[in-house]
């Protein structure tokens, strides 16, 4: 927390919280970036199975065949990694596919939380502190439409 004295006055920092309200402009737009995030792991996956080939291909043209342990060791390895990675991309499009059916399933005019930013507010003696940290925007379709609680 940030704080300066001016006088009888103390600034500090609060966290304010962002919240939208759900219009057919923000399902649509919520969910073709939502989409767009799917369509890049997709590439990653792809990109991900090539190298992986790649890789053991280069490994088994180097080397004699049939290959030595070592250099089935060494395929296995890269195997294994390119597995961890591709589990992990995954898990991830998995977490964006239910963020994507939970945006369908929004009902018009209802609000949603957007994250949070911070301000700088004063505060004098005999302020109630919890009230002045306690103030939300609501925006519709990016445009302020309420502020609530003591700015």
């Amino acid at each position: 927390m940030f704080m300066h004295m001016t006088g009888s006055q103390l600034l500090l920092k609060r966290a304010i919280t962002v919240k939208a309200i759900v219009t057919p402009r923000w399902k649509e737009e919520a969910q073709q970036q939502l989409q767009a995030q799917i369509n890049q792991i997709d590439s990653q996956l792809q990109q991900l199975e090539m190298q992986g080939q790649r890789m053991i291909a280069e490994i088994q043209r180097q080397s004699l065949q049939p290959p030595p342990p070592q250099v089935m060791q060494q395929i296995e390895n890269i195997q294994s990694q390119v597995n961890q990675k591709k589990s992990e991309l995954l898990e991830q499009k998995n977490q964006i596919l239910q963020q994507l059916q939970h945006v369908q399933t929004l009902e018009l005019e209802q609000e949603v939380n957007q994250g949070q930013i911070e301000s700088v507010f004063s505060i004098e003696r005999g302020e109630n502190l919890i009230q002045k940290m306690q103030v939300e925007i609501v925006l519709r379709d990016g445009m302020v439409e309420e502020i609530r609680g003591d700015i």
